[in-house]
């Protein structure tokens, strides 16, 4: 394909880069990550509930993963701060039963004092104090995070310079803060793994929807560079980087 089609095809890419919830549905097949962690985050959740758990799920996103879950309605509970999020998560999961509340400041969460007995967040923010008020003696926060280092080779390949948007995001300076908080911790692991794009288009709607990482970018501004993957797709058959998660699984002291 010549320069120009390539451009065309990789900007309706780009006009497509829209999501509600977090579904990645539209590029499923054409990139991979996340399917060799040590850890099984579902798995985990699933160890630490029981049928009369309190849950929440905070920045659940569009709920995916909680209604996966199927744990009862009535004791489940989401909050959600990005706004199509929030339309979405009213129109999903206030039907059911389930209650939902808007917050974007993981430092005050609405909700009172000793609420829940387990606390989920998969690739959202979090605060350990606001956690640790929120929780009832024994129970338990449970994370899967996006390190500070993820992405950042793909990340250098369209836009090199970029400081990283969340320096402070690793295991040991995390895992620091809860134990500062008051919380014991039961699990604490790390990886780096990764990330395959099997076509550039894929990439190129990744890189907008994960703007924070990417910020910046567009077809326009990077379209040398996007020629330059290109060949290397051409050669290698696939673009391949890192992605950096860690894991903490953090129990409020009796």
């Amino acid at each position: 394909m010549d320069r120009e089609n390539l451009k065309r095809a990789w900007k309706r890419e780009e006009e497509l880069a829209h999501i509600h919830g977090w579904d990645f549905s539209h590029i499923r097949g054409r990139y991979s990550e996340e399917d060799d962690l040590p850890w099984d985050y579902e798995q985990l959740v699933r160890q630490h509930l029981d049928g009369g758990s309190d849950l929440l799920d905070y920045d659940t996103g569009g709920g995916e993963f909680l209604l996966s879950l199927h744990h009862p309605h009535a004791l489940t509970a989401a909050t959600e701060g990005y706004p199509p999020n929030i339309a979405l998560c009213r129109e999903r999961l206030l039907p059911l039963g389930i209650t939902f509340r808007e917050c974007s400041d993981p430092a005050a969460i609405p909700f009172a004092d000793a609420s829940f007995d387990c606390i989920i967040n998969r690739h959202g923010d979090f605060h350990a104090p606001e956690l640790y008020r929120l929780l009832r003696g024994g129970g338990v926060f449970i994370t899967e995070q996006v390190g500070s280092e993820n992405d950042r080779d793909q990340v250098e390949l369209v836009l090199p310079g970029t400081e990283k948007p969340f320096p402070h995001l690793n295991l040991a300076e995390q895992r620091r803060q809860f134990e500062i908080a008051g919380f014991r911790i039961l699990q604490a692991e790390e990886a780096f793994r990764p990330i395959r794009f099997y076509d550039v288009g894929a990439f190129v709607w990744f890189a907008r929807i994960i703007e924070w990482e990417f910020p910046g970018f567009s077809v326009d501004n990077c379209f040398e560079r996007l020629l330059q993957m290109q060949a290397v797709l051409e050669r290698d058959g696939k673009i391949e980087g890192t992605i950096h998660r860690y894991l903490i699984v953090a129990e409020k002291k009796i």
